[in-house]
């Protein structure tokens, strides 16, 4: 491999958890051609979220080098529900819920790749098409033993729980995917590991060439402890508002600051370093900037930060999200009814646990009630976590 090809592999491989098998990628590199690179996403909420974001920003790598890149929606197997990381069986979702969620997927994946050179799949295309026949060939083509070698498969046996015969199936289904698509590189977090390897196995079985596995790291939520995901409501999503998005960026601890630098803006050990002299509240909001700049737009990510500055550095309430109530808004009304009203939270699970972390605050008395009834005026202040501030006018 010559000097300039050994430095785009390099690169390819920077900030990757594992590049399965090594060496394999170099290879295909040096085939000099335009390469499949397949990244797929099962529409089980219609926001996607910075921890897609990580994924993306590779696939962008491989786009910009010239490479054809598919962005794979698994309308069908969303119907099986993804087992990773599950304890439990997974609901299937409804053909009405995957539509719903489908709608806003290429605004934001537009965030990141270029849409004009992104080829969209889904993968009802081919799975739909596969009658009993198909079923039972695919089935034969890898063993029990196998699917149960599976991290999540494995524990749950372990613990006497059980196993729907469905998704079993799901890890077929995504490799298969691969067969179907011809796939020479899959991009993937480390916990779909396993289902990206099938998707090799399964190429192999059907006579192509095995495609290359690279894993990225999974991001933290804001939780400090779980990966970022919808279920968990420790996300900041794409299509969260700038100053919201700034917000949680700050609301985050010290140590998780790094961890995003490091996974989300490919900060070195040696400027993480650098970046620790400095005072917390002066990298975290250099770091809050640069990411909303990345994903958003530096003129969003300038605004965002004099906002926050306003509001929490210098107590400025002018500078809170104004929101307008309907006319037929009730006062008094149920605390959990407000929030939604002014969209501080996607659902009551959410506003029941903010409550319960005692994070809402109404004209700066906590509000640790779920059941309580407010009585709002113009002016109204609400505050929802650290760095939400609201005002009703």
């Amino acid at each position: 491999m010559n000097n300039d090809m050994s430095k785009v592999c390099d690169k390819l491989q920077s900030g990757t958890v594992q590049c399965l098998p090594k060496g394999e990628l170099a290879q295909k590199l040096q085939l000099k051609k335009s390469l499949c690179v397949k990244l797929g996403a099962d529409p089980t909420a219609p926001d996607l979220h910075l921890g897609h974001a990580v994924v993306l920003k590779k696939m962008r790598e491989f786009q910009d080098l010239g490479h054809k890149v598919i962005f794979l929606i698994g309308d069908f197997t969303a119907r099986i529900g993804d087992p990773t990381g599950k304890s439990k069986t997974r609901p299937p979702l409804t053909e009405q819920e995957i539509a719903h969620n489908i709608k806003t997927y290429f605004t934001q994946v537009g965030r990141i790749l270029d849409l004009d050179k992104t080829e969209i799949r889904y993968n009802s295309e081919w799975l739909s098409k596969l009658d009993f026949k198909d079923l039972i060939n695919l089935c034969a083509k890898v063993t029990v033993s196998q699917l149960i070698e599976r991290e999540d498969f494995a524990k749950r046996l372990k613990a006497n729980q059980t196993i729907g015969f469905h998704e079993l199936l799901y890890p077929l289904m995504q490799g298969y995917d691969s067969v179907a698509l011809q796939a020479d590189i899959e991009l993937g977090g480390t916990d779909q590991t396993f289902n990206l390897l099938m998707g090799r196995h399964l190429q192999e079985q059907f006579g192509q060439a095995a495609q290359v596995v690279l894993t990225m790291p999974l991001l933290i939520g804001l939780d400090g402890v779980n990966k970022m995901s919808k279920s968990l409501n420790n996300t900041i999503g794409l299509t969260d508002l700038p100053n919201d998005a700034f917000g949680k960026l700050m609301s985050i601890t010290d140590e998780l600051m790094w961890h995003y630098g490091e996974i989300l803006l490919s900060y070195d050990t040696y400027q993480i370093e650098q970046l620790k002299k400095l005072h917390p509240m002066v990298v975290k909001k250099q770091i809050a900037h640069a990411i909303v700049a990345q994903y958003w737009s530096i003129q969003e990510a300038d605004a965002a930060q004099l906002n926050f500055e306003k509001l929490f550095q210098n107590k400025d309430y002018s500078a809170a999200q104004i929101v307008a109530l309907p006319n037929d808004t009730p006062n008094p009304i149920w605390i959990v009814e407000l929030l939604k009203i002014i969209d501080a939270v996607k659902g009551s699970s959410e506003a029941k646990r903010l409550i319960g972390e005692g994070a809402v605050k109404v004209d700066n008395v906590a509000i640790l009630d779920f059941k309580a009834e407010l009585t709002w005026h113009n002016g109204t202040v609400i505050k929802v976590g650290k760095h939400r501030i609201y005002q009703i006018k």
